[in-house]
């Protein structure tokens, strides 16, 4: 019976996608909701591939930690309540996936005491069928971070009664946006895995707020793309099993203080397309779970 071939490992160099201003220089912006068929360019701004030195992290796992680098690798979960064979739809995720990733917080974020989950996505390859519809999520290959301190605030306001949310952001309460970032497919991930940046190797001039507009409600939030420098050091988990986790933590509260320990509180990402890829790997299929975590 033939196997598959374990997937490479070690360091890598491959394009990431960084962020080029707009060429009048406006403020950059998405359009979140556009439908398929809208004439509208989605953003403002671009993106400029540049080869990128990608770093294992699999020989260091120990050394990571969320106050430094705003990322965390966890490689001995879960329960078999998180088998992908149950992730079919929405109401099947959020029963037998939402409290694994509650209690997962809860267990590696010192000092948590609450996690309030308000989405998922789960990210699917092309159809190799060129009449096949596209799926609605495919992996981002543009470096970013999911939330700014502006939208992160409006995060506690938006899931939160006016009067809780009020006294969190005003009485110094810890709170963080953090996603829990994991492959579905059955074999050890090898197309598209994903990249992420220490937060220590961050500086906040790098960090663009990206307005996200979404046309249908008028709602503004905010996410933010990332202008490169060579000092940013760069990683990814080889072969991750679909029985490993990624915490990536967008936001955190505490790195806003005068004399945090809390290097950044901000984790840039990106999807990659590793030059050593096999043609016949299979796509990457993958979910996030996004949370607010409060506390201490």
């Amino acid at each position: 019976m033939a196997t598959t071939p374990l997937p490479p490992s070690g360091p890598v160099t491959a394009p990431l996608n960084f962020y080029s201003p707009p060429p009048d220089n406006s403020p950059p912006f998405n359009l979140a909701d556009l439908p398929p068929s809208s004439p509208l360019p989605p953003r403002n701004y671009g993106s400029t591939p540049i080869p990128t030195l990608i770093t294992d992290a699999r020989p260091s796992l120990p050394t990571f930690t969320l106050n430094n680098d705003s990322f965390l690798l966890l490689t001995s979960q879960p329960p078999p309540s998180s088998e992908p064979s149950l992730f079919t739809s929405s109401p099947s995720i959020k029963t037998h996936y939402y409290p694994e990733i509650t209690s997962l917080l809860l267990s590696h974020i010192p000092g948590a005491t609450r996690v309030l989950i308000f989405d998922h996505t789960i990210r699917l390859p092309p159809s190799p069928s060129p009449s096949a519809p596209p799926p609605p999520r495919t992996p981002v290959q543009r470096v970013h971070i999911d939330q700014t301190a502006l939208s992160a605030a409006q995060r506690v306001r938006k899931h939160l009664p006016p009067d809780e949310a009020d006294a969190i952001l005003s009485n110094g309460t810890r709170y963080r946006i953090v996603n829990v970032w994991r492959p579905l497919n059955d074999d050890p991930l090898e197309s598209f895995p994903l990249a992420f940046a220490s937060s220590a190797s961050l500086r906040d001039e790098e960090v663009v707020p990206v307005e996200h507009r979404y046309t249908q409600t008028g709602y503004i939030g905010q996410t933010a793309a990332i202008a490169h420098h060579p000092e940013q050091k760069w990683y990814y988990l080889s072969g991750m099993k679909n029985t490993e986790r990624i915490l990536l933590q967008c936001f955190d509260s505490e790195a806003l203080k005068e004399g945090s320990e809390v290097k950044g509180g901000r984790v840039a990402h990106s999807a990659f397309e590793d030059p050593r890829t096999r043609p016949e790997a299979e796509g990457r299929r993958s979910i996030e779970v996004r949370a607010l975590v409060f506390g201490p």
